[in-house]
């Protein structure tokens, strides 16, 4: 076995072929029907020339056939590519061509928008459609079913490699999607479970990762997309080890039915992006109280979002037994670190995200040195070990990105942090949104988590706007609780309390709904052009 996505789940698989593996909606497959399809829609794509190291798209919702499309990819050596099913023709015209796709596995009702920009890719050359009840024409797609009715279930296939490819398309906060490009085992030492990261010690093998399917199941719940990698990790790390992955498939996020899964499935881990949907989950409790049985519960971890401290306080006081843990990362770093809640802890200034650093994980001052703990120092968050190849053909931000540093390559995407005293890294947020006001740098995620603290918050976005004065000033984009009246004097006084006056908002914007990215990060774009159009 090698450090191989497939070679893994094919394990996975042998070990425990009659155990469940995946659930999406009604679907309901075990690891062996799982690896069937999966083969089908490999051989499918052998049969129609796709060679391994090159690139398939695919373009869904959450179902099983997106799990099936990864892994039937990852078979032949085949590099399958997320598409964000929100985008429009113009974006999906750059995706597929910047990824250089050579087929697609699309939902039915994405039809018209493939067939809108496909004369313009003569690379792409096959596609793939899974049935939905939109009703629109397959056009030039074979429907998905029928494809993989006519190939075989049987493996069979060439050796894999550690060096096969993995591709994640990330958005980001800015300009078009950029694809990070990860060796499999890069990858897999970084986000697949390749590393123990309670004790930061690499496993001897892959066969150390699959022998943990002979555990009891665990069932995971994967409720962000499929085309993020949160999800995407969060479904092969529970398949590498046997576990029952459960993926959310309604379109819209509805909090009482996620906890009527978590009473049918008995879910035990649930991974979630921040406040985005922890806090919507927690405050639909109340309401639930005594209609389901939520005790299978252990473990609710947050990634790639800021997840508030009083967020954390809510499911401590609704579970008391759930170990609530906090995870730092990035599609272009991988894992950074990690912490385990504690309400008896003593209380940090400001609200950032606090985490125990992975052994590969350290902060770089301007000089490219390491920040020395307790300094105060604001640096630049870096991980070397197990780090993407590049950026897909984008070898200059590849080179701003990916740096080495005395010898020792470091993957360096953009986070600013701090070394606290005892070692731990605070995380303070991205650099292309800090706000510079009057020459110091406020980051908002940790301006965010002191206004969602309070009690007439349900979200918030903070972005800087023009001021003569201080060049940029603090602007909140807040979305207010249910009969909550939140304003700015309010807020001024209570922000006071968790970070630096000169952090704490100058203008206030109410909003609706805050718009979020589908994968629960905050459209900072969105809240910009909020605040800019009401300042005006």
């Amino acid at each position: 076995m090698e450090w191989n996505i497939a070679d893994l789940v094919e394990a996975t698989t042998d070990a425990v072929p009659e155990r469940e593996a995946l659930i999406a909606g009604t679907v309901r497959h075990t690891y062996a029907e799982l690896d069937a399809r999966a083969n089908r829609l490999a051989n499918h794509l052998l049969s129609q020339g796709v060679e391994p190291g090159q690139h398939v798209g695919i373009h869904a919702f959450n179902c099983a056939e997106f799990v099936e499309a990864m892994l039937g990819c990852y078979k032949v050596r085949a590099v399958p590519v997320n598409v964000n099913y929100r985008y429009v023709e113009a974006e999906l015209l750059y995706l597929f061509d910047n990824a250089d796709l050579v087929a697609l596995i699309h939902q039915q009702q994405f039809g018209p928008r493939i067939a809108a920009v496909r004369g313009d890719l003569p690379a792409l050359r096959h596609t793939v459609a899974i049935a939905d009840d939109s009703g629109e024409a397959l056009g030039d797609s074979i429907g998905y079913e029928e494809a993989l009715a006519a190939a075989k279930p049987d493996r069979g296939f060439a050796p894999r490699s550690p060096d096969d490819h993995y591709i994640l398309y990330t958005g980001g906060t800015t300009g078009m999607p950029k694809g990070v490009l990860w060796r499999h085992e890069d990858v897999l030492k970084t986000l697949g479970g390749g590393i123990d990261h309670a004790t930061g010690v690499p496993l001897a093998g892959p066969e150390e990762l699959s022998a943990k399917s002979a555990n009891p199941q665990l069932v995971s719940f994967a409720l962000a997309p499929l085309m993020h990698g949160a999800a995407q990790w969060a479904t092969l790390g529970g398949l590498f080890i046997g576990s029952k992955v459960v993926l959310y498939t309604e379109r819209h996020f509805d909090p009482a039915k996620v906890w009527g899964i978590v009473d049918r499935e008995k879910v035990n881990v649930m991974p979630v992006t921040g406040d985005a949907m922890a806090r919507p989950l927690v405050d639909a409790l109340p309401e639930l109280q005594g209609k389901l049985d939520l005790s299978s519960m252990v473990a609710i971890a947050s990634t790639a979002a800021i997840f508030s401290p009083s967020v954390k306080k809510q499911y401590k006081a609704a579970f008391p037994n759930l170990v609530i843990t906090d995870s730092v990362g990035s599609s272009e770093g991988g894992f950074n670190g990690t912490s385990i809640y504690d309400e008896n802890a003593p209380k940090r200034e400001g609200a950032g995200v606090n985490v125990r650093p992975g052994r590969d994980t350290i902060v770089l001052d301007d000089d490219m040195q390491p920040v020395e703990p307790g300094s105060g120092v604001v640096g630049k968050l870096a991980r070397g070990g197990n780090v993407p190849l590049c950026y897909y053909k984008d070898p200059k931000k590849s080179a701003e990105v990916f740096v080495e540093v005395e010898g020792r390559r470091y993957s360096i995407p953009g986070d600013f942090a701090s070394v606290e005293a005892d070692g731990t890294i605070t995380l303070l947020g991205r650099g292309n949104v800090c706000i510079n006001s009057g020459g110091e740098k406020i980051y908002p995620e940790e301006v965010e988590g002191a206004l969602k603290s309070h009690e007439d918050v349900f979200d918030a976005i903070v972005v800087g706007i023009p001021d003569e004065r201080w060049g940029q000033k603090v602007a909140a984009v807040v979305q207010a609780r249910p009969g909550g009246t939140p304003t700015l004097e309010k807020l001024d006084a209570h922000c006071r309390t968790q970070i630096a006056g000169y952090k704490v908002p100058r203008a206030l914007y109410l909003v609706d709904a805050v718009q979020r990215q589908p994968s629960g990060k905050p459209d900072y774009r969105w809240a910009k052009t909020v605040a800019t159009e009401a300042l005006s």
